[in-house]
């Protein structure tokens, strides 16, 4: 079996499976108490079944394993090995505790406690962890000293993971973005010729999609934090791989695969900082509540954060493809820059950290009328 059809057969046994299975957990989850209930923070205004993550991690799991048997000898390494036991692994830890908290309601530190777990067996049982940096300046490529690896990748797998359970508020839009960023890692994984990332990349994209199905405005089913949590968690194992490949990677582009999670999750850090508030207290500032809040539909507001995180992943090809030399890491901080000071006016316009404060707005506004009025001053007298 060619890799092209062992790849294209593995995304569509992995839709079938999605587009199978998520109906049987929508009965299960009802049949549980698995349940989501209206109230002032949410947007729905029904009973919503919640476990929808179960229907993606059984096509990620039912896939692989149909697919084991037919991965050509040697196609993959000991470290790509690795690499996917601890996905397995990993996700199948994560997805218990997205289980539970669909049911229980776990307390924000258990869940936390449950994930750093998790990011520890990745990284202490299989060995999967950031090594090498690609710093914007001098010679790129730089390892990294053991101790400081470990906290680096536990802190990215963890911080990911929460990210994605934080822009999930609206329907269809964690599973949409985290399609999109899957999709930017695929195409860059196919670049690479990095086969491991390939498959497991279209197979999670294939449960993602089908789950979509039912999961899209209006939602027939919630991913809850079975799917939002399992998904944060695979985000963050396959964009090490910009880590890995750092003769073609970039430091950043793992940041701009996942921009929209990360940055919501920033801003939102910052703003509750500002306002005196619990980092982990919920609100309503996120991103897709601005976005409302201005007036766009359901609907819009998902198609509008779409475009923006295809955006970013559309950055992150491009980054990715910059020759790492010297003159090419300054275009590269410079490319940063800029999509760093586009993220800040867009905040600021939205109000996503603060509704009246727009310090860099503000700025230049003031230097704009500076310059005028020094140009008016210049101007000869009649």
């Amino acid at each position: 079996m060619s890799h092209v059809v062992l790849y294209t057969v593995a995304f569509m046994i992995s839709l079938c499976l999605a587009l199978t299975l998520t109906p049987l957990v929508i009965k299960l989850a009802y049949k549980v108490g698995a349940i989501d209930k209206p109230n002032h923070r949410k947007v729905h205004t029904k009973i919503m079944p919640r476990l929808g993550g179960l229907g993606i991690y059984g096509a990620f799991i039912g896939a692989y394993s149909a697919m084991q048997p037919f991965i050509p000898e040697g196609l993959f390494r000991s470290y790509d090995k690795n690499l996917i036991n601890a996905m397995l692994t990993g996700g199948s830890m994560i997805v218990l505790i997205g289980v539970l908290d669909d049911r229980f309601e776990l307390s924000a530190k258990f869940k936390l406690l449950g994930q750093i777990v998790a990011a520890c067996v990745v990284v202490f049982g299989f060995g999967v962890k950031i090594e090498l940096l690609n710093i914007p300046f001098g010679d790129a490529i730089h390892p990294v000293a053991s101790w400081l690896s470990i906290p680096i990748t536990i802190l990215w797998i963890v911080g990911v993971t929460n990210a994605i359970n934080l822009i999930d508020g609206l329907d269809g839009l964690a599973a949409g973005v985290s399609a999109i960023a899957i999709g930017t890692i695929l195409v860059m994984a196919a670049v690479m010729g990095f086969a491991p990332v390939i498959l497991l990349s279209l197979l999670l994209l294939g449960g993602v999609i089908g789950f979509l199905v039912y999961n899209f405005h209006p939602a027939k089913i919630f991913m809850g934090d079975t799917g939002s949590l399992f998904l944060g968690f695979g985000l963050a194992t396959l964009s090490m791989l910009g880590f890995k490949q750092v003769t073609m990677v970039s430091f950043v582009t793992p940041l701009l695969i996942i921009g929209v999670p990360l940055s919501d999750t920033f801003f939102a850090i910052v703003r509750r900082w500002i306002h005196k508030k619990p980092i982990f207290a919920p609100d309503k500032g996120h991103l897709h509540h601005c976005l409302r809040e201005l007036g766009f539909s359901h609907r819009r507001t998902v198609l509008i954060i779409y475009a923006i995180a295809s955006f970013f992943g559309i950055c992150a090809i491009l980054q990715s493809t910059i020759v790492q030399s010297e003159a090419a890491n300054w275009i590269s901080f410079g490319f940063i820059l800029v999509v760093a000071f586009f993220l800040q006016i867009g905040a600021e316009l939205i109000g996503i950290v603060d509704k009246s404060r727009r310090p860099l707005i503000s700025f230049l506004q003031r230097l704009l009328l500076r310059t005028d009025s020094r140009d008016r001053n210049n101007l000869p007298h009649l």
